[in-house]
């Protein structure tokens, strides 16, 4: 796969996460944080323990809740 289109690709998955959020509220967003947030410790844990088949997961989870906290201060603040 050509690297631009691998990049366009990831983009795209990356647009329509951010899109999705936009309709959830402030208590929904807060349970998607603090499931992500355990989802993200046992997913650490694990690979401390046993290396994962894919470490990048963990970095896209730790993007994912980046995301989603920053949709969460844009709710609050009403942008």
């Amino acid at each position: 796969m050509c690297t631009l289109l691998k990049i366009e690709y990831t983009m795209s998955k990356i647009n329509e996460f951010a899109i999705s959020l936009k309709g959830f509220s402030e208590a929904d967003l807060l349970a998607k944080i603090k499931e992500d947030e355990v989802r993200m410790k046992k997913l650490t844990f694990a690979h401390v323990i046993t290396p994962l088949e894919n470490p990048q997961s963990i970095r896209a989870l730790r993007r994912d809740i980046a995301r989603l906290k920053t949709q969460l201060r844009k709710t609050q603040i009403g942008a």
